[in-house]
């Protein structure tokens, strides 16, 4: 599905002098028209570029995201616990997968991507650097991190590049059911003990900034919000988004019986929306820029597992060049 265009990508005739101009005003008008722009389609660079830039950090997102609930499979209270969380867990990595393929239609090896990931020079999101310090946090996870994935991801299923949106799809299905299992346990520990409400309430605490922080930086320091937006790679701001979450999840909180921290947390009537305190840019920024709480460890996590599967990809490439070599001869 994804990869139908790949032997051609890279070989489209360059455009004769003059045309570029008309080439691009004809690839707005079909994003415009809400057409989807498929990998063998002529397209500008930067927005090739851009793509590759949102896909991959995607994707990583998805394969460092398995780390902190991978830590907690062998230690979930019971074995349905476990046995969903070994399922969400793969669903992630799934999702890297998918959109790995996805990126590959636009002309860049998984193997430079992931390269670009353990070398430090590819981000993934800032949340994933959080550490998970009790159950409580597998639940915050689910309905928050989750949650605000959701949010974003949507939209991208009605995404301009064709690829991306098809990955979506699946994606957005399968985070509607890891939503719901985070929240099913925030639930259970709310309707708890005093100590099992008190550690929904600390992993609330600990979530809730950083799962506002996903959305990315405010609008007027968005330096990618508005092209991508003219190209339809998004199709709200990240305010909008965050905003979005908010409204939901507000709610959500009062229902367990849980408090926002957010002293400054207020419903303003005229807007219809819940107006929220500061938010810590300075550690978001900092977050990014890899002096999380997590950052190094969970690059060194993905090396260490990187290094380890190297025998595995030798003998498959070694399967694949038998394979190769006996159908050569049979032909």
């Amino acid at each position: 599905m994804y990869t139908q265009a790949l032997d051609t990508h890279g070989k489209e005739p360059v455009p004769p002098a003059g045309e570029t101009g008309a080439l691009a005003a004809r690839f707005q008008a079909r994003i415009d028209a809400d057409e989807k722009i498929e990998p063998k389609d002529w397209m500008p660079d930067a927005y090739r570029q851009t793509l590759i830039r949102q896909i991959s950090q995607h994707a990583h997102s998805e394969i460092v995201g398995m780390l902190p609930e991978g830590n907690w499979i062998t230690r979930a209270p019971t074995l349905r616990r476990k046995a969903v969380l070994i399922a969400k867990v793969q669903d992630e990595g799934g999702h890297g997968m998918y959109l790995y393929s996805a990126a590959e239609t636009l002309g860049i090896a998984r193997e430079e991507m992931i390269a670009q990931l353990l070398s430090g020079a590819a981000k993934y999101s800032s949340i994933f650097n959080y550490p998970t310090l009790t159950w409580a946090d597998i639940g915050a996870i689910g309905w928050l991190v989750d949650g605000a994935a959701i949010m974003n991801q949507i939209p991208i299923c009605r995404c301009s590049f064709g690829p991306y949106a098809r990955a979506m799809v699946r994606i957005c299905k399968e985070e509607s059911f890891h939503q719901r299992q985070g929240f099913e346990i925030m639930l259970t520990l709310a309707q708890g003990s005093h100590a099992q409400r008190a550690m929904a309430q600390d992993a609330l605490n600990r979530w809730w900034w950083p799962s506002i922080m996903m959305f990315g930086p405010s609008d007027a320091e968005s330096k990618h919000t508005a092209q991508s937006m003219r190209w339809k790679i998004k199709r709200f701001s990240n305010d909008e988004l965050r905003q979005k979450f908010i409204d939901v999840t507000v709610p959500q909180a009062h229902f367990l019986g849980l408090t926002i921290p957010d002293h400054e947390l207020r419903w303003d009537e005229a807007s219809q929306h819940y107006r929220i305190g500061a938010i810590d840019w300075d550690e978001f920024h900092a977050v990014l820029k890899g002096s999380g709480p997590c950052n190094r460890e969970r690059l060194e996590a993905r090396r260490a597992a990187h290094a380890a599967g190297q025998w595995v990809r030798e003998a498959a490439s070694a399967h694949a060049e038998k394979e190769r070599q006996r159908a050569s001869r049979a032909a």
